[in-house]
């Protein structure tokens, strides 16, 4: 608290400040005024990095209440590639390798002296964060022993304003991610080599396909949920701003679609789609209001047309849209309940599921 009393200051102060009005600017000169009020403007909007910090702290207590009678939790720190431009960078911390954090995630009850599968679970949003929201599917990966490595690739929210401006959006975060399944193989000796997955949802179904695709011979599984599959047609159902603010921002790609269309290109799933050679399965639903399923069906179609065999279902109009398969109504966990059979086809866990009630009591104890 004591962090965020001065941004809380500046808050009154700048709000007192607007609420002057005239008075104000008859004492102080209109281009001073402006530029003070711009100043205060810019460290207000940098208060939202502070939050985001109080808030990704509060989480990470939260997560040893909600899966801590089930799984050992740790944070471990590692590096990714350094960040675009390096090249051209004029100090150490523009030249060096970036460093973020990723969760680990491992069942109370394994046996050490035996090799467990490993999820490589990338967490979603433009800027989001490996959350407590997740709660329920960790406790049912934690029942089928599944051991779960989740990365706070570059860009993740929760550790300041230079971890969220260094995001690169089908880029670099791709090999963050690979090395937080590296970092597991080199360290934890219970990890099977040949048994490792990749699992998640929208920006995170992304992820995995990017890494699968790029890496066939490291994976045994993926699934993605509700991927974003192209960022050249997603730019043009999205809102302007959410190119403008989110993509083409200087710290970012910098360009819009229609300025660097082959940049956009590279960084999507379905220009690679010719690359699949890993057991994948994909869903989406009619009624997603964040990813189209006319961007997934086109991913499904390319797929198709590249003779790749793969699994896929389009579900019609499940309560929930975007996050219909992690919502915590019925529909929702049967759906969940077809994904791990999937998965346990290629990753063969120790004590998978035989129905959804085993999968419920481990999520919910009841």
């Amino acid at each position: 608290m004591k962090r965020l009393l001065p941004y809380i200051f500046t808050l009154s102060l700048t709000l007192y400040i607007c609420n002057m009005g005239s008075g104000l600017s008859a004492q102080v000169p209109n281009e001073k005024l402006l530029e003070n009020q711009q100043e205060m403007l810019e460290e207000l909007r940098d208060l939202r990095y502070r939050f985001d910090i109080l808030e990704k702290a509060i989480d990470d207590v939260m997560w040893h209440k909600v899966v801590g009678d089930v799984a050992y939790i740790d944070k471990l720190f590692l590096a990714g590639p350094p960040p675009r431009g390096h090249e051209d960078a004029t100090t150490l911390r523009e030249k060096n390798p970036i460093k973020f954090w990723t969760y680990v995630f491992i069942p109370k009850d394994i046996d050490p002296s035996k090799e467990y599968p490993l999820l490589v679970f990338p967490h979603g949003g433009v800027h989001g964060d490996f959350n407590t929201y997740y709660t329920h599917i960790i406790r049912e990966l934690m029942a089928q022993q599944y051991i779960v490595v989740a990365p706070e690739y570059r860009g993740s929210t929760g550790y300041g304003k230079l971890t969220h401006q260094l995001i690169d959006y089908g880029g670099l975060e791709n090999d963050d991610v690979y090395e937080s399944k590296n970092l597991m193989l080199e360290n934890y000796d219970i990890v099977d080599p040949r048994r490792v997955g990749l699992i998640g949802w929208s920006h995170g179904g992304m992820i995995s396909l990017m890494n699968a695709f790029e890496h066939p011979d490291d994976f045994q599984a993926v699934f993605a949920g509700v991927p974003v599959s192209d960022l050249v047609a997603r730019m043009g159902y999205k809102r302007p701003a959410y190119e403008m603010d989110w993509f083409a921002a200087d710290h970012h790609i910098g360009e819009a679609v229609h300025e660097n269309i082959e940049e956009y290109r590279r960084r999507s799933p379905v220009y690679h789609a010719h690359k699949l050679d890993v057991p994948l399965l994909i869903h989406t639903n009619t009624i997603d209001e964040d990813v189209h399923v006319l961007e997934v069906e086109n991913l499904i179609n390319t797929l198709k047309a590249q003779g790749k065999d793969f699994e896929y279902r389009i579900y019609e109009e499940i309560p929930g849209g975007h996050s219909f398969d992690r919502m915590d109504h019925r529909q929702g966990r049967d759906i969940r309940f077809e994904i791990y059979q999937f998965l346990e086809q290629h990753l063969n866990p120790p004590r998978p599921f035989n129905n959804v009630g085993e999968m419920e009591r481990a999520a919910y104890r009841y």
